[in-house]
């Protein structure tokens, strides 16, 4: 496989076939993006470790939260710009471009939070996710009396730090395998909808 089409840079090979669950879920993925995420491919050598994965990933950022769906792309554009990780940044800020329904949300996220109009609570967010990615040993009452103080409840300060956390796990792994997002992910969602 070359550089270009190999989800990372380790040779390891997908499994010789999937469970009916998980080639039902690259199916849905293909009928809804028209691709499989190189991220699903890329754990594919192990069932149990692409379930774990899969189960991971459709909790947090799809499962029913104080914090919205648009809300936890954010984050994961925010820890995955502070880590650099290409694969994330890409993926993840073609998902805010879809959700915000606007290109300049995910730029701006993708490059510099702090340079977008947002509103205080989420700006609260995304600095608590920051904190959190930069110095996760500093983190104490003060941070979350900050997030309580703009509205956010304590099972919404768990749902936020879960996917801060979680970012900052998937990039390093990411950053580890030199994992390569889709080209497909590159044009998604460049045109303001509304």
């Amino acid at each position: 496989m070359s550089k270009s089409t190999a989800p990372t840079a380790l040779d390891i090979p997908p499994t010789a076939k999937l469970t009916p669950q998980l080639q039902a879920y690259f199916d849905k993925c293909q009928e809804k993006l028209g691709f499989v995420p190189n991220v699903l491919k890329a754990y594919a050598f192990d069932p149990v470790k692409l379930q774990a994965f899969i189960d991971m990933v459709d909790d947090l950022m799809l499962a029913d939260s104080g914090i919205s769906k648009l809300e936890r792309e954010m984050i994961a554009v925010v820890v995955s710009a502070v880590n650099h990780c290409h694969y994330c940044l890409t993926a993840h800020g073609a998902a805010v471009r879809q959700r915000a329904k606007d290109p300049i949300m995910g730029e701006l996220m993708v490059q510099n939070y702090r340079a977008a109009e947002l509103p205080p609570k989420q700006k609260a967010m995304l600095d608590f996710a920051v904190k959190l990615t930069e110095h996760p040993a500093k983190m104490d009452d003060a941070d979350r009396a900050a997030l309580r103080t703009v509205g956010f409840t304590d099972r919404d300060i768990w749902d936020i730090a879960a996917t801060a956390a979680f970012y900052n796990m998937s990039n390093r792994l990411a950053a580890a395998t030199e994992m390569r997002p889709n080209a497909e992910y590159h044009a998604m969602a460049r045109t303001k909808s509304t």
